[in-house]
């Protein structure tokens, strides 16, 4: 039996499904049943058998369409994005239809994008496949594309009408895949999940080995926290800046490397041990705790060596990123082992965390 989260308030809320194995079907026509067509977006890198069993469980509907982008983090761009809305034209979508994200947090960021700006905004459903993507993107309603200033600066928040994960496509994933996924699993732990920290400290192992139990665990808490942080805050106007913990300096770096050479979750867990030291140097933690945030990614297969990194090289990714305001910018540092955001910081002990 599908486990269920609630996000959101009222008008806005939605359901978020956990299932331990194939997405229930009655649960999936359930969520569709005031849409007549729909539009499935997934990526070249999906497992051609998890497409097939979706579109086998979406019979029922007569119009059915798929459109496939490439893999990887250059389709989160304007082309893709005009390709969605020309296919959506040619098909005769309305606001009485959908569009079904099937893929990870790329096109889970797209399709929302898509969706939120065709006809000012139309139906869609979240199913990630990465883990990524199931314990972060899906959930939240940020939707974006990429510029060449920087990731994800062009979007909206956008709430989708369901979210529904399998655990199961999991499997399928890669080792860089699974760890960008963890990365981001890591950091509920840093923002307040307890439980979180305390099962990847016990249960690495397992967690390597993609035990199902320790996974639905993972998935569950991760969610849990998210829901509770933007359901008090969808717009990012205050608490929720803490889900940017790592990721100011983790986008810096994604986009220093073009978005694909570093994986987005191995490029925030080098944010997460930046802004960890610029924490120490400001004083707001002591050097075993930092120690421990680095020792606990490492456990998990996470490479946390910043050394390769240099404040000159990523200065103007740094000032172009979305959490400058006013000309300052926000970060999120550890403060008694709690994640807050402040502009009120040392510039130099920014500098001398990535010297």
């Amino acid at each position: 039996m599908a486990k269920v989260i609630k996000v959101g308030k009222k008008d806005s809320q939605y359901d978020v499904h956990i299932f331990n194995k194939s997405i229930n079907k009655a649960s999936i026509i359930k969520a569709l049943k005031n849409n007549n067509k729909v539009l499935i977006i997934t990526d070249s890198g999906i497992p051609k058998r998890y497409l097939n069993e979706l579109k086998f469980i979406l019979r029922p509907l007569k119009k059915l369409y798929v459109q496939e982008i490439p893999q990887g983090e250059s389709s989160k761009s304007y082309s893709s994005l005009m390709l969605i809305h020309e296919k959506l034209s040619t098909y005769k979508f309305d606001r009485s239809d959908c569009i079904l994200a099937f893929g990870g947090g790329v096109v889970g960021d797209l399709a929302g994008f898509a969706a939120s700006t065709y006809l000012r905004g139309i139906d869609y459903i979240q199913v990630p496949t990465t883990l990524l993507s199931q314990v972060d993107s899906s959930v939240g309603g940020k939707t974006a594309i990429n510029i060449d200033a920087g990731k994800n600066l062009v979007g909206a928040f956008y709430n989708p009408k369901c979210v529904l994960i399998n655990i199961d496509y999991l499997n399928s994933l890669s080792d860089k895949q699974f760890l960008s996924g963890m990365a981001e699993v890591a950091k509920y732990a840093y923002i307040g999940n307890k439980k979180i920290k305390k099962i990847i400290e016990n249960e690495a192992i397992k967690i390597k080995n993609k035990n199902s139990h320790i996974l639905s665990m993972l998935i569950e808490e991760s969610i849990k926290t998210k829901a509770r942080i933007v359901t008090k805050d969808e717009k990012e106007s205050g608490i929720r800046a803490i889900l940017n913990f790592g990721h100011t300096f983790g986008h810096a770096i994604e986009a220093k490397n073009k978005f694909n050479l570093i994986s987005h979750g191995q490029a925030v867990a080098y944010g997460m041990v930046i802004a960890g030291k610029i924490s120490l140097l400001e004083g707001l933690i002591n050097e075993k705790y930092l120690n421990t945030l680095i020792a606990n990614l490492d456990k998990i297969g996470l490479d946390t060596d910043i050394s390769k990194f240099k404040y000159q090289e990523l200065k103007k990714y740094i000032e172009n990123d979305k959490k400058v305001s006013e000309g300052k910018l926000n970060l999120i540092l550890i403060d008694n082992r709690k994640a807050f955001k402040t502009n009120k910081f040392n510039s130099k002990n920014l500098q001398a965390a990535l010297s």
